[in-house]
């Protein structure tokens, strides 16, 4: 008897990484699925492989860069020490530089002292930086959502990191990224069970994908965030209404595992 293989979408949502991410990873040589259907082109993956992709997420969520998570992947443990210390060593400087701009902060807000004073190469995140925030924020909400049960600070956790992680990409993304980052603040709300703050979301979801021209499997999900929202304010009439949209736009999805994935969230909607 053959293997069970976890889909892309299920493999996902175990692991804590984006489907684009794990897709990412595969072109990178971090992370190959254990199958490509040659026909379809669905990825599946070994349950064997959830460790790796964890770490590889929890390396992420600690703003350590790609190459250095291949070389920690390819190290041995002594190794692996070094050079996670190399990127503690990078931390504490960067570290180091906010707690000079607070200072400066403070003598301009509490002591009038001069604006001038303030390094003008101090005054923002660099743009990787931003970057990678943003993604290891949106993984751990991923990672929170999954959880079966969760405590009210787990709850606290996983609303604050969805509104922080569509925060820093409202800095650096592109419309698609402060969509999406709308979207997952929205399922948040939903698993809540807090329908007026998740149509919200789900509505300012759609209307970046429609101020901006975004279709495929981003407006398709507007559609299902609007749909679920919906469900959880018991507007049957507006859910199914949603649902008729979500399943007509992700008729237009390209991507096959794309629309396998929309089809299996529409149907806990």
């Amino acid at each position: 008897m053959s293997e069970e293989r976890l889909s892309i979408g299920r493999f996902a949502r175990l692991s804590g990484l984006s489907i684009h991410a794990l897709r990412h990873y595969d072109e990178l040589g971090l992370l190959a699925p254990a199958e490509v259907d040659p026909e379809t082109g669905y990825r599946s993956y070994r349950s064997e492989q959830l460790e790796r992709a964890r770490e590889i997420a929890r390396l992420r969520d600690l703003d350590v860069p790609l190459p250095r998570v291949s070389a920690w992947l390819a190290a041995d443990e002594r190794e692996r020490r070094a050079i996670l210390a190399r990127h503690r060593a990078e931390i504490e400087a960067r570290t180091s530089r906010q707690l000079r701009i607070t200072h400066h902060l403070n003598q301009v807000i509490d002591a009038g002292g001069p604006l001038m004073s303030t390094p003008s190469t101090d005054r923002t995140l660099e743009p990787a930086d931003e970057r990678r925030i943003a993604v290891g924020l949106f993984n751990h909400v991923w990672t929170l959502m999954e959880m079966p049960e969760r405590t009210a600070d787990q709850t606290d956790e996983m609303i604050h990191a969805a509104h922080a992680s569509r925060y820093h990409w409202g800095v650096i993304g592109k419309p698609e990224n402060l969509a999406r980052g709308e979207w997952q603040v929205s399922r948040v709300y939903a698993i809540l069970g807090r329908g007026e703050p998740a149509l919200w979301h789900a509505r300012r979801c759609l209307e970046i994908c429609q101020e901006h021209g975004i279709g495929d499997w981003d407006l398709a999900f507007a559609y299902e965030a609007l749909a679920r929202a919906s469900r959880v304010s018991g507007d049957v009439e507006a859910r199914e209404g949603y649902l008729l949209k979500a399943r007509e736009a992700g008729a237009l999805i390209k991507d096959a595992e794309d629309r396998q994935l929309l089809e299996s969230d529409l149907a806990t909607v």
